[in-house]
């Protein structure tokens, strides 16, 4: 599960747009070179110490310099041929800001959330990363923490020319990249979605002290969610109403649809995040139910025993002169008359359907 807040402290007292080595700096790095139009396609990697020419403009084409792993190096180097302030690459390298846009004037930067799922100790569990967009007029820089197949597809697609990407510029990349990461968060919603149906059959026969924790875990995970999907709405509708040279206007019903799914997927996460809210009422009610019928049967029970109580109390006191203590049959009369009683009351109980 994703932390609230990243710790900061390491970077108190050092001057705006400072870069220091990470977690994930220390961990190897990719990047990606690759250029495409609608004649052809080509790709290849940049080693850690290779620099990026950039002409502006002037190149032909639409230019994806995909870059894994956030080492200040890699990301220096390529924020000085494409003229990125110190502050947007701190930013790029803080993984923990919320999804937004900015507009650079020759450019936009973007930032969102990759949700995914894994497995651990037999547990579907929730991992986030930060996806970091820079959108030109005919490039794209991207940067994520960690490998991932996610745009697997996309660099598929483009190689292979099926589709309208490379008949699109990097506008209609960005596009590719944003929808298929939500696109990604449909499974992630709909594994949600099961669970809390299996826990609420669960809730209603039979409830347990875990299942209080599994609906705090669910409900963790619909926040980050929300978390996650509710600022990318704004980027969207951003983009799509975007005048300036970059957003063309044939991008515009693609960033339309993609809204439509953002606010489904908003609207499936605030139904999940009531459904967890009124299941803690049904856990509540549930083990009040519960706790009910074990006071019940307890009540009948003592009640049972209220009038053999007091035959045996009266027969068991002191005095001098008892007649029934002299019979004959007296003791085997006290066990037949509590015995009617048990089952008179018994019968009682039942027409009254009180158990």
């Amino acid at each position: 599960m994703p932390r609230l807040l990243k710790k900061r402290g390491h970077k108190v007292g050092l001057p705006p747009g400072t870069l220091l080595p990470s977690q994930q700096s220390e961990l190897p790095g990719r990047c990606r070179l690759i250029k495409y139009d609608q004649a052809g396609f080509s790709e290849k990697p940049l080693s850690q110490d290779e620099t990026v020419s950039w002409e502006g403009t002037e190149e032909r084409g639409t230019t994806w310099i995909q870059t894994v792993g956030l080492d200040p190096r890699r990301l220096s180097g390529l924020g000085e041929p494409f003229g990125l302030h110190p502050l947007v690459l701190e930013d790029i390298q803080t993984t923990d800001q919320r999804t937004k846009m900015e507009d650079l004037g020759d450019s936009l930067f973007l930032t969102a959330k990759i949700l995914s799922l894994a497995q651990e100790h037999g547990k579907s569990v929730l991992q986030a990363e930060q996806l970091s967009l820079v959108l030109g007029s005919n490039y794209l820089l991207s940067f994520q923490e960690r490998e991932s197949p996610l745009f697997e597809p996309i660099r598929e697609r483009l190689r292979s020319g099926k589709g309208k990407g490379r008949q699109m510029g990097s506008d209609f990349l960005a596009y590719l990249l944003l929808d298929i990461l939500v696109d990604h968060y449909f499974p992630i919603l709909e594994n949600l979605g099961d669970r809390i149906e299996e826990l609420e059959l669960k809730l209603a026969q039979n409830p347990s002290s875990s299942d209080l924790r599994s609906i705090e875990e669910m409900k963790r995970e619909a926040f980050y969610l929300r978390k996650a999907v509710w600022p990318l709405r704004d980027v969207v509708a951003s983009l799509e109403r975007d005048e300036g040279h970059i957003i063309t206007a044939g991008l515009r019903p693609y960033l339309r649809d993609l809204y439509d799914h953002i606010i489904q997927i908003i609207d499936a996460t605030e139904m999940c995040r009531d459904l967890l809210s009124g299941m803690v009422d049904l856990y509540m009610s549930s083990i009040s139910n519960r706790l009910n019928q074990v006071m019940k049967v307890l009540t009948i029970i003592s009640t049972l025993f209220i009038p053999l109580t007091f035959l045996v109390g009266v027969y068991g006191m002191n005095f001098r002169y008892m007649p029934e203590l002299d019979w004959k049959y007296s003791y085997p009369i006290l066990w037949v008359v509590m015995g009617a009683t048990v089952i008179f009351m018994i019968r009682f109980f039942k027409k009254k359907r009180w158990f």
